[in-house]
């Protein structure tokens, strides 16, 4: 019989992407079934309760606790560890020195620390009042936060056009700001490079291979995945586009969007006509280049080499390091994705099969992004039937799975096993702290053909689907 233990600590506060890692670590703790480690939202409440959890009252000021498990004491020692793990989240002031009361409210903060950015990463239904906060504050404003309605979305990004700063987001998963990376964000080389992006994947592949070329970035610039919609009409994009061309670091312009809106798409080309600085677009559509080509038209256009782009065929393979790799199987073709433009791309040119992606808001109502959670993935890749091709993408880089090969490689190995071709897209640079090369040669020691490269990817899945790969 299942034992519960249930803590509310009252005022304790703690972000979102932290608790939703400290909840998947609670999880795998000894003798813990379930875990939930959140604010007391009446989002995160109904969640709690529809797992049979009795909850004590609490509101979204308070940190909720609940545990479930065989054994009382196995649950005590796993809140203890718990608790260790809450602690690390907060750096202790050293001994003897002042405590500071930090601040109460996002204006106060700017007021006092002379800062000229914010983050916010708040459930959805509470970024609004921070963001427009920071903007009033005359602060530009990233937004992590997604279940933002488009509606607030708008609001703040004319406000913020107002007051002559930027509103980065909602569900802005990265951004790079002089050499700082915001979010998810890999670790890339200094360089003349600048992106505006309405795409966080479609950003870090862009940029993770401009890093394999030898070539760095000056900023990266998420607008948020609606802002070239026409509800949104590009807003931060435009304001974007003008900020790189006035900044003396950035020599050329990349614009990565999922499909734009075909009259945002006008008014984005008709800005890009009048800047100094030469742009580069990858918005994803038919007919359109996928972010690879325009990753190297951006290359050519700054006379650098354009590189064979790494990849690690199947062990078997006959010819192994090339993008051609593999055997022709055949089979219906799966796309298993945590990155949405990454997605919309393998769609594009793979003109076939079934495609999710994980990181969709309709995924990430109270748990966390795909790129942190391997859960939602694991169990779709364990219910593909023998004999079909797999698509998946691996996203590296401060912010997400510190190892995920360590639960994908046996899922992999496993999908293998019983007659899945299987092929990663992995998106990372040299520098990321999970070693790029590290978890290629595990996820391809798993048994999967691995390319730095979706578009090379999804062009051999196809193939490999066709049963026309060599």
């Amino acid at each position: 019989m299942s034992t519960d233990v249930v803590r509310v600590r009252t005022g304790v506060y703690h972000d979102s992407v932290s608790l939703m890692r400290v909840s998947r670590t609670a999880s795998a703790l000894s003798g813990v079934e379930v875990a939930v480690v959140a604010m007391a939202t009446e989002l995160n409440l109904g969640i709690a309760a529809e797992l049979g959890f009795d909850l004590p009252k609490a509101g979204p000021a308070d940190l909720l606790i609940a545990l479930r498990g065989g054994e009382a004491d196995a649950l005590e020692a796993a809140l203890a560890q718990l608790d260790g793990l809450l602690a690390g989240l907060s750096t202790p002031p050293a001994s003897g020195a002042t405590v500071e009361h930090p601040p109460r409210t996002v204006r106060t903060a700017a007021r006092e620390r002379a800062a000229t950015l914010a983050l916010v990463s708040v459930p959805g239904p509470y970024a609004f009042a921070e963001a427009l906060d920071a903007v009033e504050a005359g602060l530009s404003v990233m937004i992590f936060s997604d279940n933002v309605p488009v509606k607030q979305e708008v609001l703040l990004k004319r406000r913020a056009a107002e007051l002559g700063v930027l509103v980065m987001g909602p569900d802005c998963g990265t951004a790079v700001i002089g050499g700082a990376g915001l979010g998810f964000a890999n670790v890339l080389r200094p360089g003349p490079v600048g992106l505006v992006a309405a795409s966080g994947t479609g950003a870090q592949q862009v940029t993770c291979l401009l890093d394999l070329a030898g070539v760095g970035v000056s900023h990266v610039l998420g607008v948020g995945g609606r802002d070239l919609s026409s509800d949104v009409g590009g807003l931060s994009t435009l304001r974007a586009l003008e900020a790189l061309d006035a900044d003396p670091a950035t020599e050329l312009i990349i614009l990565v969007s999922k499909p734009p809106a075909p009259e945002i798409a006008r008014a984005v080309a008709e800005t890009v006509a009048k800047l100094g600085t030469p742009v580069v677009t990858a918005l994803l559509g038919p007919g359109q280049d996928d972010l690879t080509s325009a990753t190297e038209t951006a290359l050519r256009a700054l006379g650098a080499p354009i590189p064979a782009w790494p990849s690690w065929a199947a062990p078997g393979t006959a010819r192994e390091h090339t993008e051609t790799t593999g055997t022709g199987a055949g089979g219906s073709l799966r796309g298993i994705y945590s990155g949405g433009t990454l997605c919309v791309e393998a769609r594009l040119i793979t003109g076939t099969g079934e495609f999710t992606d994980f990181g969709d808001d309709a995924y990430t109502v109270g748990r966390a992004h795909p790129m942190i959670d391997p859960t939602l993935r694991l169990e779709a890749l364990a219910e593909v039937p023998p004999g079909e091709v797999v698509l998946l993408d691996v996203v590296l880089g401060h912010g997400a799975d510190p190892d995920p090969a360590a639960t994908l490689a046996p899922a992999i190995a496993g999908a293998v096993a019983r007659g899945v071709t299987v092929i990663v897209a992995l998106i990372g640079s040299g520098g990321d702290p999970q070693g790029l090369n590290t978890q290629a040669e595990a996820l391809n020691a798993a048994g999967a053909t691995v390319f730095t490269s979706n578009a090379r990817a999804a062009g051999h899945a196809a193939k490999v689907a066709a049963g026309t790969a060599r």
